[in-house]
């Protein structure tokens, strides 16, 4: 690259506005992520409609999940090298052509192929959004810009449940896919308008590791997923023994590439941007793995349609979307350990208050304080996590570090849909259940007589994301006080607040 378009490609793009392409790509990332919990509302309809089982279901979260995050890491190294908007508006293309597929498929596998579909269109998208924030948003203004973006994956996943409750009862499971094809239409109108286009790079693809990072997570998602269908044998814990083995020769052969790693090391060299990591890969975990033990528990237990079982959400995202302007702002203020520290200790309470509270005979009003609490808790984590992984990240890491971090996300979510699966067989299997279409499996309430032991299982699988969610705190506590202009108490640096990602990462 030369002298001049090195230094092009270190400023940010302040031609215009950069708002409004913020607001054009973070409609785009809220339809992807809409999608990575939308499912879970359609279970039990699937269930019946698809004559499926749990497991197969969960695959259809599962497969999307696993297609997202395998490609996110070399997605965002092929926008440095063919532009960010151009990668963005293609996974923009397949996302919504994949989403027509899932609605039109009449098979569970079928729909779980289209959903791996839908899933690669994710990956290539998601990477972008990030990118793109960090080069066209100088250093005074990226917190609130990564804020804000940070808030729309929290409120997204909130928000998926309560869309596709109302999808599911007003036109059929086939909507909550249906519905993103005029979405992803006008998005893609958007970005084509509002996007600017932005240097390029060349980059060298690490081609071994994309192929290491894709074997290793698909041997471990699967064993994990399949091993209580298998009654855990030899070769399931072969499997993910060897998924865990592959997994380390990628990080050592990340460590010794000699040209360009799919992973640059060197990102993990700054503790904040490695803890996010920690604790981003947490919240999916904990998004995916506690919806779809409620959603069953609602819809089967208490016998709640998908779209009132869906409203019971609503204070979690309301609360979410209220304070996530607020708490964006004091990202820039306050040590992110206070902030995040306090929203996992919040999700810790509310998640043991709601399985404590998940019993055939509750009220609903005793669901909705502890999802009250949650959406104070989920508030005060993403905006704060996403501001704070990226606040130092050199612009030549733009494309690496963002997929990295929608990577770990992506690989909690994964591993959450997975391991809630088997949690779930087991628990069912302790009370002496077996789930299944034939056994009340459709969206009516379950017989009262297996109703007791139905919502026990469900609230024992609840207990499994709130212990996750303890691993988020203690991560969360080990933030240290960021070394960036503006932020209160840190050390001033001598470059101006708008000289860009290169001198916000010169000041961490």
């Amino acid at each position: 690259m030369t002298q001049s378009s090195a230094a092009a490609a270190s400023a940010p793009v302040e031609e215009k506005d950069p708002w409004p392409a913020l607001f054009a790509l973070c409609l785009g990332f809220f339809m992807i992520l809409v999608d990575t919990t939308i499912v879970s509302v359609a279970t039990p309809a699937i269930i019946e409609d698809l004559d499926a089982g749990v497991n197969d279901v969960v695959w259809v979260t599962s497969a999307y999940l696993l297609a997202y995050a395998v490609p996110v890491l070399i997605t965002g190294r092929l926008g440095d090298r063919y532009g960010p908007k151009n990668l963005y508006m293609t996974g923009l293309v397949v996302f919504t052509l994949a989403s027509l597929w899932c609605g039109l498929t009449g098979s569970i596998e079928w729909l779980i192929i289209a959903r791996v579909v839908q899933g690669l269109g994710a990956s290539m998208m998601t990477p972008q959004t990030m990118a793109i924030i960090t080069r066209i948003f100088p250093a005074a203004r990226r917190g609130l810009a990564m804020a804000l973006w940070g808030a729309t994956a929290g409120v997204a996943s909130l928000v998926g449940p309560i869309v596709g409750g109302l999808l599911v009862d007003g036109a059929g499971w086939e909507w909550i896919f249906f519905v993103n094809v005029p979405v992803g239409a006008v998005g893609l109108v958007l970005a084509y308008r509002l996007v600017p286009r932005l240097e390029t790079r060349s980059h060298r693809f690490d081609w071994l590791g994309v192929a290491l990072s894709g074997v290793g997570m698909f041997l471990l998602v699967f064993g994990i997923q399949e091993g209580h269908q298998e009654s855990w044998s030899t070769s399931i814990w072969a499997m993910i023994a060897a998924g865990l083995v592959v997994f380390v020769i990628f990080v050592y052969w990340q460590s010794r590439n000699p040209a360009e790693p799919l992973v640059p090391l060197r990102v993990f060299r700054d503790r904040n941007f490695s803890l996010a990591n920690v604790t981003i890969s947490v919240m999916g975990f904990m998004v995916t793995a506690l919806l779809i033990p409620y959603m069953l528990y609602a819809q089967l237990v208490r016998g709640l349609s998908p779209t009132r079982a869906a409203l019971t959400l609503v204070p979690m995202a309301v609360m979410s979307i209220l304070l996530a302007r607020p708490v964006g702002l004091l990202t820039d203020r306050v040590h992110p350990r206070l902030i995040l520290g306090f929203g996992f200790s919040a999700l810790s309470v509310s998640m043991l208050w709601l399985s404590h509270e998940m019993t055939p005979s509750s009220e609903i009003w005793q669901l909705l304080l502890p999802m009250t609490l949650l959406g104070i808790g989920s508030a005060a984590i993403w905006a704060p996590n996403t501001a704070t992984a990226t606040r130092n990240l050199p612009v030549e890491l733009a494309g690496a570090g963002a997929g990295v971090y929608n990577a770990t996300r992506q690989v909690g979510a994964v591993l959450g849909s997975a391991a809630i699966a088997v949690f779930m067989d087991a628990r069912l299997s302790a009370q002496g259940l077996h789930f299944s279409p034939s056994q009340g499996g459709g969206t009516g309430q379950l017989p009262a007589q297996v109703l007791a032991p139905f919502s026990n299982a469900m609230s024992e699988a609840i207990l499994l994301p709130t212990a996750i969610v303890v691993a988020g705190l203690v991560a969360a506590v080990c933030f240290e006080r960021p070394r960036h202009e503006g932020y209160a108490g840190a050390p001033s640096a001598p470059a101006s607040a708008d000289a860009g990602p290169a001198a916000a990462a010169s000041a961490g």
